[in-house]
């Protein structure tokens, strides 16, 4: 279905060239280049991103403001935004940017007057549904999580009720909300739903599912055959598959939970014209487009889903309100350690 890591890192890559050479020639020219060469300095950025994209990211990112040095600290949103909070704790918080998985989290720490209202960034390729009213964060992508299986099972779920089933007892594995930001939003919305709720969660525990670390572990079991099926994102389900891995990306009937990976200044912030620099060039059509070649849906509607995905017409999502969730996440978060373990 979609044709990513092996062609998508050279895409990537062709793409970050054509935006260097853009740069010397029609793209950024005459006051345009001066401005870009304006932004240098030292950028510090906490994200919760793959290695990888945010290694290939940020290289595009480079290609067009050379003279800003990126420093990074990344692992899964639970763990970026716990060391935040350690930092603001001291009276020392470093990043000048975030970039995780969740509104969720964007939300708890613009309450706190944690999040710069953002007046210098354009926002017309993105939908309005998708940044803060305030402007103090905005969705870069469209991270979708459902149902992988491995092709070799004999039982081939189409919705979340069935990671209940007796025949799948002890073969469903999912990402701990302990860990990762987008399965914290998945717990939040099953327990919201009438549906589903927490006799669903309780229900995987008694199935004898089991959660581990991140998205990769969940893939990494599944696609081996260690798990018959798993709670997994989009693209690492459909990036496998198309790399040759035995596995199915399912949407399931009661619908997808999903993320939008935004990203936000802190109001402490030290380098801000590289730091608007660095959102401007995530959400602009370009760096919308750049974001296709990592496997990610665009959330501008100009720009067309990688090759392979389903049209967005075909997806189907459970309802989220991100300022609702974010009153009983830790809650939740809590609740899920005590019926999971850990």
């Amino acid at each position: 279905m979609l044709n990513k890591r092996a062609s998508s890192t050279a895409s990537s890559r062709r793409f970050i060239l054509t935006l260097a050479a853009a740069a010397t020639a029609l793209g950024l020219s005459g006051q345009a280049l001066a401005q870009t060469a304006n932004v240098s300095g030292p950028l510090v950025l906490y994200s919760s991103q793959p290695e990888r994209d945010l290694k290939e990211t940020l290289a595009a990112f480079n290609a067009q403001y050379p003279n800003v040095k990126v420093e990074t600290f990344r692992s899964g949103t639970t763990e970026v935004i716990n060391r935040l909070r350690t930092e603001i704790a001291a009276d020392a918080p470093r990043p000048d940017l975030l970039l995780i998985a969740d509104a969720v989290s964007m939300e708890q720490l613009k309450s706190e007057g944690r999040l710069m209202r953002m007046r210098n960034i354009d926002t017309s390729a993105i939908p309005a549904a998708f940044f803060d009213e305030q402007r103090t964060y905005v969705g870069t992508k469209l991270i979708t999580t459902g149902i992988v299986y491995n092709t070799k099972s004999k039982f081939k779920p189409t919705s979340w009720a069935d990671l209940q089933n007796p025949a799948l007892k002890g073969q469903v594995v999912m990402p701990s909300p302990l860990y990762s930001g987008a399965a914290a939003i998945s717990v939040s919305t099953w327990a919201a739903s009438p549906d589903l709720g927490w006799k669903f969660i309780e229900g995987l525990k008694a199935n004898n599912a089991v959660a581990v670390r991140g998205n990769g572990a969940v893939l990494q079991q599944v696609a081996s055959g260690e798990k018959q099926v798993g709670v997994l994102v989009d693209f690492m389900a459909l990036t496998a598959k198309a790399k040759g891995s035995p596995v199915e990306f399912v949407i399931p009937k009661e619908g997808l939970t999903f993320v939008t990976e935004p990203v936000a200044i802190l109001n402490t912030a030290k380098n801000i014209p590289a730091a608007e620099a660095f959102v401007n060039f995530l959400i602009s059509a370009k760096g919308q487009e750049f974001s296709t070649t990592l496997g990610y849906v665009p959330l501008a509607k100009s720009v067309p889903a990688p090759k392979g995905y389903p049209a967005g017409s075909t997806y189907k999502f459970m309802k989220v309100v991100p300022g609702d969730i974010m009153k009983t996440t830790e809650e939740e978060k809590k609740r899920f350690g005590q019926v999971f373990g850990g």
